[in-house]
């Protein structure tokens, strides 16, 4: 059966943001980490690729303090960015992400534009399903504003009271959305956690996007993994 929809991951699929939002990250946390005493061990990319990367804000500073044993308050999602909450610790990563983004703007990947702009010439519709806040302004900086048949993103999954990846309810929903059977459906994502996502919803194919390391997309459970969207061009119909 032919995919009739493509479910795009955003942040290191379509555009670079993910290295934007892993400088981010480190900035934020080895701040903190200098504050209680463990700045002899900095935030590191392998604690972005384990505790991180895919996962809604709040869940990622959870996982990180969790794996340094450092215990914060919850605290609200309108406490001011800073480092004595779990919720103030996300809003100072996402002001520190939103300042990069103004300053420098973002463009997409010539092989994600690629791709996107075939689906669009063969009327086959894509979504961006996020669990960014910014999707929204990432989509609008890199030109992309209004291409996406649907764009799923934080707002909307705490509006549904959608749990973050690996669950896929945020890529089922996607789908629902879209009048599609998860089987109808391309997942493509670049974190484990998202490829987790796509293999526990039962969609058509789970594709693993390395840009730069494979290591671990295919135990997750993705059918496959492409080093360039352009790969995927020869599978449209």
């Amino acid at each position: 059966m032919s995919v009739a929809a493509y479910l795009f991951d955003l942040d290191g699929v379509l555009t670079p943001t993910a290295l934007v939002h892993q400088a981010a990250w480190a900035e934020t946390f080895n701040q903190m980490l200098a504050l209680v005493d463990q700045s002899d061990r900095p935030f590191q990319e392998s604690d972005y690729l384990a505790y991180v990367d895919g996962k809604p804000r709040y869940d990622g500073v959870r996982s990180f303090l969790q794996s340094r044993k450092i215990e914060l308050p919850e605290g609200a999602t309108s406490d001011p960015p800073g480092f004595g909450t779990v919720q103030a610790l996300g809003n100072l990563k996402n002001e520190a992400f939103r300042k990069v983004l103004q300053r420098d703007g973002i463009a997409p990947y010539p092989d994600a534009l690629g791709l996107l702009n075939e689906l669009d010439l063969r009327q086959i519709r894509w979504a961006v399903v996020s669990s960014s806040a910014n999707a929204e302004d990432v989509l609008a900086a890199a030109g992309l504003a209004g291409r996406a048949a649907l764009v799923v993103d934080a707002f909307v999954a705490t509006a549904e009271g959608l749990a973050g990846k690996p669950s896929p309810d945020t890529f089922l929903y996607a789908a629902r959305l879209l009048g599609l059977e998860p089987s109808r459906c391309a997942v493509v994502e670049d974190a484990i956690s998202g490829v987790q996502a796509g293999k526990s919803g039962g969609f058509g194919e789970v594709i693993g996007v390395a840009r730069h390391d494979d290591s671990g997309f295919l135990l997750a459970g993705a059918d496959r993994v492409v080093g360039n969207l352009a790969e995927l061009i020869g599978d449209l119909v």
